[in-house]
Order: structure tokens, then sequence, then C-alpha cells
């Protein structure tokens, strides 16, 4: 199946910037959409950006304004640029790269998230 691998997170200050990565390995990576989510303890999963296979970006109200989801198909890759940062957003941040299987609905791969945190 398609491997799903996150990077990029770390420790941030407040009002900074951060750069997180998805690969996707195993499949034509072209064919797939990905969004990026964000958990923290006590809080419901909630979507931060998603984007197309044909490039059509999504934010979630939380973060938009403050971030940019691109890919580089040749790379299997999807960048989340971050800015502006806040304690708020300190959480797991996942990748979800999926597409809809013709008679037998969607299929998914998740990876295991990296870590963000924002702190001074």
């Amino acid at each position: 199946q398609v491997q799903v691998t996150e990077s990029g997170g770390g420790l941030v200050q407040p009002g900074g910037s951060l750069t997180l990565s998805c690969t996707a390995i195993g499949s034509d990576f072209r064919q797939y959409a990905v969004g990026w989510f964000r958990q923290a303890p006590g809080k419901r999963r909630e979507l931060v950006a998603h984007i197309t296979s044909g490039g059509i970006t999504n934010y979630g109200d939380s973060v938009t304004g403050r971030c940019t989801i691109s890919r580089d198909n040749a790379k299997n890759t999807v960048y989340l640029q971050m800015t502006n940062l806040n304690p708020e957003d300190t959480a797991n941040y996942l990748c979800n790269v999926w597409r809809p299987i013709i008679g037998a609905g969607d299929v998914e791969y998740w990876g295991q998230g990296t870590q963000v945190t924002v702190s001074s």
C-alpha cells in the first residue's frame, strides 16, 4: 500500500514560521488528494489544509491566511507552510492521502504525524 511520512515538526516561538512535508510512496501520487489535519490533547481533530489532485486548495477556518499548501508531484510531496504561529497551533499534524475508487468508495492512507509545539 501507500506509505505516508510527515516531517518538519518541532519547537517554534510564537510568531514564527514552520514548513511541514508529507511524502507518499507506493502509487501514482498525481492521482491523490492530500489533507493536513491536526489533533491536540482534549480537542477534536480539525482540518488545516487540503489540496486536490488538480491543485485546488482549501483551508480550515482557524488557519486561513496563515497557511499555504502546495504540492510537488515530481517529489511525491505536499508542503504546508505555516506563519505567525501561536500556542493554539500546538498539535500533532497528520497527513491524509486519498482518492476515490470507482465502485468501491474512497481509499485513504494516514501518516503517523509530526509534532508542532509553539512556545516561548
